[in-house]
Parts: structure tokens; C-alpha cells; sequence
């Protein structure tokens, strides 16, 4: 009768190798769900954000923090760009209701003219009509590297539902590890 029950009963390496591969599937699902809804790992694919970011840099992009509060004038956000095609990096200008324009190079939100030390090049409205009002539940958006960016200036003011994520911080390369100016 001992014998008969020792059979029956799973052998331990298998309900060890059992409890293994569960804990690796529910991490697995666990990460990817992170991933995908919570915070991801994006990668820098062109120059219009030099000088502040450069193609190849890693960034971490925080996917929850718009759906509890709206963009902020100087924010980094990704874009889900249908165009592209791909996610785009760009900076926060101006906010539903602000009105933009350029004018000698310089960027002016309700006729107030914007500190921008981190820009590259002169900025200009290209073929942009402006003055220019951002609809509500938009963000008018530009890169850093002004004369090489495409942006709100060729696409228009990006809606809120348009918007993946910002920008945290820069993960890659370990030497410009941390917070973005």
C-alpha cells in the first residue's frame, strides 16, 4: 500500500521545475504588461533634439503620469507619430490656449518670449502660419535642433491622445546617465 501512494504523489523535481516555470511565465507577462502600459526603454533616432539629446541615447518613458496630469511647458514627451510611423521626441512649447509665434529667431507664447537655453539653431515658423492658438487638449511641440526638426511646425498641434509618454531620464550611454535639462 506505501507503494502505491509514493507513485501517485508528483515526484519532487517535477513539481520544483512546475513552480519554476510558473514563477518565470507570471514575470514574463509582469514585465511585458510594465512595458507596455507603464514605463518603457525608448531610443533616440534623429538629430532634432541636439544638443540635448543624440541619436542612440536610451531614454526611460513614463507612460502613466499623463493620464493623471496633463504636459507641462519644457517636458520631453514621446509621440506616437501615425505619419513616421514611429515614436518622436519632442519638447512641450505651449499649452492648450496659448498662442504662439516666431519672431527674429525666438519663440513667443502669449507675446512673451521664451528662455531657451537648450536650443540649437535660430527658431523660425518655416511655412507655419502663426500667430497660432493650441486647441484644447493639444501641446504645440518643437525639438531642440530648431533648423532640423520636424515638428508641430509640419505636423500641427499634437493631441493629448497622441502622446505616449515623457522622458524621465536618459539610461544610455552610462556617462550621460540621469536627469535631461
Amino acid at each position: 500500500m506505501e507503494n502505491q501512494t509514493e507513485t501517485k504523489r508528483p515526484k519532487k523535481w517535477t513539481r520544483e521545475l512546475r513552480e519554476w516555470l510558473t514563477a518565470i511565465a507570471v514575470a514574463v507577462i509582469l514585465s511585458l504588461l510594465i512595458q507596455n502600459y507603464a514605463f518603457a526603454q525608448v531610443q533616440v533616432f534623429n538629430i532634432s533634439m541636439q544638443n540635448t539629446l543624440v541619436e542612440g541615447q536610451r531614454l526611460f518613458e513614463d507612460k502613466l503620469s499623463y493620464h493623471i496630469t496633463e504636459p507641462k511647458r519644457g517636458e520631453i514627451v514621446i509621440i506616437n507619430s501615425k505619419e513616421e510611423h514611429r515614436n518622436l521626441v519632442k519638447r512641450v512649447i505651449a499649452l492648450p490656449g496659448e498662442t504662439i509665434d516666431f519672431r527674429d529667431g525666438a519663440v513667443f507664447v502669449n507675446d512673451v518670449k521664451l528662455d531657451e537655453p537648450y536650443t540649437k539653431g535660430q527658431s523660425y515658423p518655416n511655412n507655419f502660419k502663426t500667430p497660432y492658438m493650441v486647441p484644447d487638449d493639444h501641446v504645440f511641440v518643437l525639438g531642440d535642433n530648431r533648423e532640423r526638426s520636424e515638428d508641430s511646425r509640419v505636423f500641427g498641434a499634437v493631441s493629448y491622445a497622441d502622446i505616449d509618454g515623457r522622458v524621465l531620464f536618459r539610461v544610455w550611454p552610462l556617462n550621460k546617465f540621469g536627469s535631461i535639462g
